[in-house]
């Protein structure tokens, strides 16, 4: 399982389950990622650490070529 935020791989025991009033399951790793989640209300693509920011940034370097 991945953490939603950050993109990591979760170890079996561990994170933290967090379910919406629209059903929607959200998993986390760490604190960290569950206060920027939900408290601060950051979009993970735009935080330097998550993988989906680094996912972004490969594919705009790919497409300047």
């Amino acid at each position: 399982m991945k953490c939603t935020f950050c993109g990591e791989t979760i170890p079996k025991g561990t994170g933290k389950m967090f379910v919406k009033l629209d059903g929607k399951i959200l998993y986390f790793c760490s604190k960290k990622c569950e206060k920027n989640m939900l408290k601060l209300r950051r979009k993970p693509h735009s935080i330097a650490w998550t993988k989906t920011s680094h996912e972004n940034k490969k594919l705009a370097t790919k497409s300047k070529k």
